[in-house]
């Protein structure tokens, strides 16, 4: 595969939502992993992935609400 790009990562990060923006946080970092830590497109990667790590826990937090039981399918 060749290097990713910053249009590569611009694409994943682009129409993130808070409810998926840590699993295109993971897919960021795969994308990234094998660059050295001085390449452009991983500094850019590294600054997204803080974005999207941001924008997770911008509309919710897990220690609001009532607590839910083990017992409930999907827990």
């Amino acid at each position: 595969m060749a290097d990713p790009t910053i249009d590569d990562i611009e694409a994943l990060v682009g129409p993130a939502t808070p409810h998926f923006a840590l699993q295109l946080r993971a897919r960021v970092e795969e994308l990234i992993r094998d660059l050295p830590p001085e390449h452009e497109v991983r500094r850019h990667g590294e600054e997204r992935m803080a974005l999207l790590e941001h924008l997770a826990y911008a509309s919710s937090k897990a220690d609001e609400g009532q607590r839910e039981s083990p017992t409930r399918q999907g827990w």
